[in-house]
């Protein structure tokens, strides 16, 4: 059984997050990049799902810059078998995204695709759900527990109020949620063993996929800043203030 983790380059989660002063985007020059923590815990139960004996291959692909050839390597160093770059501009859409992916999947014919919920840059969580409808296979997102059958997946999402478990027919999409699992930490042996392994570069054009954007961004803007709390004399001056300045009530 082969396995299609994707993954993303993004700001590493550690960063303060600083907006151009254009307003543009997001300030991204010599600002530490590692891979989305998301697409790590999808990455990680892979690698656990062939360490279970129940998998043959983890093929680790990635959609964004030259430089996201060190984001593929390092999940090579964290158990996957060879990587695939589709060398494109890094501000791609979700849709665009999930076009690429479903080209990549008709090459590779994996059996099972798991991809993080959402990317911590944009938070659009999106790309998923878009293609497991391009592909018409099931899908199974948010998911906290996976297990493998002979032809089918069962996964386990968090809804309101309790636990849903699905059970899909193989090839699937599955989407990884925080509590799924913990990845583990690339080891330098694994990370000299990484630099060997088989990388193959393709662009959007081999993939015939149009990357032309559909979306303009007005302005990016942060957050405006809170305001200092105060403190009342009384029960009386607290509701005068939330009625007459907070206006609340």
């Amino acid at each position: 059984m082969k396995i299609l983790v994707a993954v993303k380059r993004v700001v590493d989660y550690n960063v303060r997050i600083r907006v151009k002063a254009d307003q543009t985007g997001v300030e991204t020059a010599n600002v530490k990049m590692s891979m989305n923590p998301f697409d790590e815990i999808a990455l990680e139960e892979a690698v656990r799902i062939k360490e279970a004996g129940k998998a043959d291959e983890v093929v680790v692909v990635s959609i964004g810059p030259s430089q996201a050839q060190e984001t593929i390597r390092t999940g090579l160093a964290m158990g996957g078998d060879r990587g695939i770059l589709v060398e494109a501009d890094p501000d791609l859409e979700p849709l665009t995204v999930a076009k690429l992916l479903k080209a990549v999947v008709e090459k590779e014919s994996p059996d099972l695709l798991i991809l993080g919920k959402q990317a911590i840059d944009d938070d659009s969580n999106q790309t998923g759900q878009m293609l497991g409808e391009l592909l018409g296979w099931p899908q199974g997102t948010f998911a906290s527990k996976v297990e493998l059958g002979d032809s089918e997946v069962s996964v386990t999402r968090e809804i309101d109020g309790g636990a849903e478990t699905l059970a899909l027919n193989m090839p699937a999409v599955i989407t990884t949620d925080l509590r799924l699992n913990e990845p583990r930490y690339a080891k330098l042996p694994n990370i000299m063993k990484a630099k060997k392994k088989p990388l193959d570069t393709l662009t959007p054009g081999d993939l015939g996929v149009d990357t032309a954007h559909r979306l303009k961004v007005v302005k990016v803007e942060e957050p405006p800043k809170r305001k200092g709390g105060a403190k009342v004399g009384s029960v009386q001056e607290l509701v005068e203030k939330l009625r007459n300045e907070a206006k609340v009530i």
